[in-house]
């Protein structure tokens, strides 16, 4: 048994070391494979409608190319010069926002800490939000430098989509050949665990997929008619950081409401109603998205999750970014499967025979209700 459990150790570390060592080479091909795990679902249905395996991967692969070049074509132009424009005035409004605080709550600061105070307050909100955009366009250019420092984005286009091609073409074979290494002893257990990880992780990508594509949605039509500068992009770029649970509802908060400060000041309605924009988000998204497209099937806390896809992502770049949410759902079911275990095991019972719920309820009661023992005389 320690045996078993040192060489399975062993060969985790090396995976480990593997990836990390192997980080920019592997992100075709990750993508490749996630690519082909989310359009499998597709091409099974397809095969039931009367397809072969090879024609249905090639109408899902071609749909997905035209779509992927569209997008590719309309979306990112626009949104990189809007990103372009939004960083190039971070400055001034940085210093309008110094301005404002100057101007509005001045006279109490100065007061309330003496001669200065002010001065080192605005000094302290410049080199704090100097250093948050420091931070953020760094950790932006790691993911960039990180996922493209050997193959480049041309590479990454082009060998994606033949990775996906052959795994999806051979998924159910593949799927069929891990099985048959399993030992027969544990195939029923493996399944089991494998069933839970797919659901997790499929109920969380199909979930928290359509709660983004929902949240920028309404955030960049809200802002929009609110009229905020760079509002769609704001909304859009809140709705995907949403994957993050509140990271993009924080960001976009934030970010929304310094911009409406420095545009409409001093128009109070206009930054309530930005601000008004992303409260009504936060409770659609905490009362009604999350609960019915998510729900309990994850079983992920969200600072576990914030945890691995933000460490992740420092590790590897955009690679860890795809491989966080599907290694933390397979801990988390191997995880609650130990502790499972382990509540059931002589170990935790302590030689004690392991009774059932029913059985304990049982016993709790007969002893509840046995009659006082008489002492005699």
């Amino acid at each position: 048994m320690q045996r078993r459990a040192a060489i399975t150790l062993a060969v985790l570390a090396l995976l480990i070391f593997l990836l990390y060592e192997l980080r920019d080479v592997l992100l075709p091909f990750v993508a490749g494979a996630a690519l082909a795990y989310a359009l499998d679902p597709v091409a099974d249905r397809l095969e039931r409608l009367g397809l072969g395996r090879l024609t249905a991967t090639l109408i899902i692969l071609a749909v997905f190319l035209l779509g992927l070049i569209l997008v590719l074509i309309l979306v990112v132009p626009l949104a990189a010069n809007q990103i372009a424009a939004l960083v190039a005035s971070l400055p001034a409004m940085i210093a309008k926002l110094q301005a404002i605080i100057a101007e509005r709550a001045g006279p109490l600061i100065e007061r309330a800490g003496g001669h200065g105070a002010l001065q080192e307050l605005q000094s302290s909100v410049g080199n704090l939000m100097g250093q948050a955009v420091t931070w953020i366009l760094g950790f932006l250019r790691s993911l960039w430098s990180g996922s493209q420092a050997v193959v480049g984005i041309v590479s990454l286009l082009v060998v994606t989509p033949v990775v996906a091609f052959y795994l999806l073409v051979d998924w159910d074979r593949m799927i069929a050949t891990l099985d048959r290494w399993v030992p027969p002893r544990h195939r029923a257990t493996a399944r089991m665990l494998a069933r839970d990880i797919d659901g997790a992780i499929t109920a969380f990508i199909r979930g928290q997929t359509l709660v983004c594509l929902i949240l920028g949605t309404f955030y960049a039509v809200g802002l929009w008619c609110v009229g905020l500068n760079f509002g769609v992009l704001i909304g859009l770029m809140s709705g995907l950081l949403t994957f993050i649970p509140y990271v993009g509802s924080l960001t976009g908060f934030l970010l929304s409401t310094g911009v409406a400060l420095v545009q409409f000041w001093p128009d109070w309605v206009s930054v309530v109603l930005t601000v008004g924009v992303f409260l009504v988000g936060q409770f659609l998204e905490g009362n009604v998205l999350q609960p019915k497209l998510v729900g309990d099937a994850v079983r992920l806390h969200p600072v576990w999750l914030m945890f691995a896809l933000l460490a992740f992502g420092s590790l590897f770049g955009f690679l860890g970014l795809l491989l966080a949410v599907p290694v933390a759902a397979a801990l988390g079911v191997v995880a609650r499967f130990a502790v499972q275990r382990y509540l059931e095991s002589r170990l935790y019972h302590d030689g004690t025979p392991i009774l059932t719920a029913e059985a304990e309820v049982a016993t709790v009661t007969v002893t509840n209700h046995a009659p006082p023992a008489i002492s005699k005389p």
